[in-house]
């Protein structure tokens, strides 16, 4: 239902803001001012003579061009003393003769809640209205036709400050609905930041490392055979980061793994590389976690297990998924020796990318020395898929 209104709406004030229709809404309203100022003009030549057409003549000419100059032109200010101005034309056209200023006193009603400020139209709006309820009487209009015309200007004001506000609140929500947009916008650039580092950055510095050092041996005619060894270690990881980059568009075709199963595949991939022992145990179900959580479980694991791969190669690796309670819990552990590794502060962007990517979901992580090896804990809220995200 709103999105039918919000095209109505759109629709409308295009059309009103074509130039034709905003030329004919112009000449419109004008020929309404010179009509009543004609009308009062008449009136006041039989009343006073020429003298007094004169005078009404120009207070007509010079509240019309007040007005007009109020709708072409920016600042409240301004805007606000030349309606006020209109407003003073009109009360003496009425004064002159009866309802010969009333296109004046409508028009002034009308654009002042949308030329000026809400305090200068309020107090304009209120003191032309009693400024009519006091000067009718003198061109004989009074009784029940001074009382239709107050209220027809009362509603006329309640009417436009009502419109003004309608349009206050859509352009706010549309600045609102932009600001969102923006910040959506950046937040997806930061996820992609994370996702082509979990996914490219690690392992393609190591093949570049790989195949620098075998470039190195064979120009210094070193081993071949070590040479052939970094090449093939750098096809491995080659081949490995097309598969994780395999997994992600499946992921983001909805054709996601279960996170028991990118643990054991991270596994497999661990042992092979490296050929020492990778063990991986699941409590609990894990299916029902929310995607976020998912993803921050499975980038956490790849990310120190290749942190392993670096810093303890051949170091046997345990990879415990524990789910229970409010709390889901991860830790990656290895036996290799600590010295050396990165501090629990975090050295580089995978801790700090771990690290940001639990935060980000209400979880923590925590990075250190563990026993004669090292250890990663990752700990993220239970959120049930579908379910609020409120901890």
């Amino acid at each position: 239902m709103a999105e039918p209104f919000g095209r109505r709406y759109r629709a409308a004030v295009a059309f009103f803001r074509r130039p034709l229709v905003r030329w004919t809404f112009v000449v419109l309203l004008t020929g309404q001012m010179l009509y009543g100022t004609g009308f009062a003009t008449v009136a006041a030549a039989a009343r006073w003579g020429w003298p007094g057409a004169a005078a009404v003549a120009a207070a007509g000419a010079a509240a019309a061009a007040c007005c007009l100059l109020a709708l072409a032109r920016e600042g409240e200010r301004r805007n606000a003393a030349l309606l006020g101005l209109t407003l003073l034309g009109g009360l003496a056209l009425n004064a002159a003769e009866a309802y010969s200023g009333m296109a004046f006193l409508y028009i002034a009603v009308y654009a002042l809640p949308f030329r000026t400020g809400p305090p200068p139209a309020v107090a304009l709006i209120v003191s032309g209205v009693a400024a009519f309820a006091t000067a009718s009487p003198l061109s004989g209009l009074a009784g029940w036709e001074l009382v239709g015309n107050l209220l027809g200007l009362g509603y006329a004001a309640i009417l436009a400050f009502l419109i003004r506000q309608l349009v206050v609140t859509r352009e706010r929500s549309a600045e609102a609905a932009e600001a969102r947009a923006r910040e959506a916008v950046l937040a997806e650039r930061t996820r992609l930041a994370r996702e082509v580092h979990d996914i490219l950055a690690h392992s393609q510095s190591a093949q570049i490392v790989y195949l620098e050092g075998a470039r190195l041996l064979l120009e210094r005619g070193r081993d071949r055979a070590a040479a052939l060894d970094r090449v093939n270690r750098a096809a491995a990881l080659a081949r490995t980061s097309l598969e994780e980059t395999r997994r992600a568009l499946d992921a983001l075709r909805g054709q996601e793994l279960s996170l028991a199963e990118r643990l054991e595949r991270l596994a497999v991939e661990y042992r092979s590389v490296t050929g020492a022992a990778c063990t991986v145990s699941v409590a609990g179900d894990p299916g029902p976690l929310e995607a976020e959580a998912r993803l921050a479980v499975a980038r956490t694991a790849q990310e120190a297990l290749t942190n392993t791969r670096k810093h303890a190669p051949g170091a046997p690796v345990t990879v415990d998924l524990r789910l229970g309670g409010d709390w889901c819990e991860l830790e990656v552990r290895d036996t290799g020796g600590a010295a050396g590794r990165p501090s629990p502060a975090g050295s580089g962007y995978g801790l700090v990318g771990m690290r940001e990517r639990a935060e980000l979901i209400g979880g923590s992580l925590t990075a250190g020395p563990s026993g004669e090896g090292f250890g990663v804990l990752l700990r993220v809220p239970v959120r049930r898929a579908g379910e609020d995200g409120a901890t």
